[in-house]
């Protein structure tokens, strides 16, 4: 089971086949570089769609060989996002990342009840990876970007997205906190209540595949002292892989918050919910990232 991304790097390489990615509007540098190293590392093909001239010049500027790419040409930004869908609707690519486009026009394409993605009834949602130096193993984070505040049937779905992605990455029996104020259940805080009905509910098999204990607070979730020395006995506490939080607010500031202040903190992001798992990560984020994001995406396919 990898601990670290680069254990995912590894596990992708060892494999036969390499998947293969469509970028959408695909003509930055960091979205760019972030391709190329995949195709170096042997992590996945990559097609890029958007203006030639533009891919051209970011290539010469980088030093990266252009004709490693596949390269589709559409110089309009909504059109090429529009196609990078199709393509990957019509089987040409095993999963698709946002490029250089703004995340609304990239979830419009993917949510065209038409054209796009999403399958009947589906619900996107994201999930988010970090491999933190403080934290012995990956850890799954959901929804810190796409519902705002999710309803109990929401938490379900997003809660069994993040349990399918890890154990993508190899984690047979993913231990999940569901993340509120406290650990005790109390009615004033709904959350609590909403965390408490979902362990139950995967501890009768309503939500397959994984261990999960809530309501907890963070402390204990993360950190097996803390869970000792409030008395808590819990088979999730200190070892949890899923953390599935109460709303966007808190997952969102968690993620942000471990990437502006932890040093060495590595993280990925990618859409789950869709026919194919989508790379989201912000316009403004590393060319690690962005990599990062690829191989957890290539995993989930």
């Amino acid at each position: 089971m990898p601990s670290n991304f680069a254990g995912i790097f590894t596990e992708l390489r060892s494999r036969n086949t390499r998947k293969m990615m469509v970028a959408a509007w695909g003509v930055d540098d960091h979205t760019i570089s972030a391709a190329s190293s995949a195709i170096d590392l042997g992590l996945a093909d990559v097609t890029l769609v958007g203006d030639e001239a533009m891919i051209a010049e970011v290539c010469s500027k980088e030093g990266i060989d252009i004709s490693k790419f596949r390269i589709v040409h559409n110089p309009s930004e909504l059109s090429a996002v529009a196609q990078a869908v199709q393509m990957v609707k019509e089987g040409q690519g095993d999963f698709l990342m946002k490029g250089l486009c703004s995340t609304d026009k990239f979830l419009r394409a993917i949510l065209n009840k038409e054209t796009g993605l999403l399958p009947p009834k589906g619900t996107l949602t994201h999930c988010g990876v970090m491999e933190m130096p403080c934290y012995h193993k990956l850890i799954f984070v959901g929804d810190v970007a796409v519902i705002p505040a999710p309803d109990l049937k929401q938490k379900q779905v997003i809660m069994d997205f993040l349990v399918k992605t890890a154990r993508s990455t190899g984690v047979k029996t993913p231990k999940v906190a569901i993340i509120a104020a406290t650990e005790q259940v109390l009615p004033s805080q709904p959350a609590s209540l909403e965390a408490a009905l979902l362990a139950k509910m995967a501890d009768r098999g309503q939500i397959k595949g994984c261990i999960a204990d809530g309501p907890l607070a963070l402390d204990v979730a993360l950190d097996k002292e803390s869970a000792d020395i409030k008395g808590l006995v819990s088979p999730v506490a200190g070892d949890a892989d899923c953390l599935l939080f109460p709303n966007i607010e808190s997952g969102n500031v968690f993620y942000k918050a471990n990437s502006k202040l932890i040093p060495g903190v590595k993280q990925a992001g990618i859409l789950v919910g869709a026919k194919v798992p989508c790379v989201l990560s912000s316009r403004a984020d590393s060319t690690e990232t962005k990599l990062n994001s690829i191989a957890v995406a290539a995993m989930a396919v």
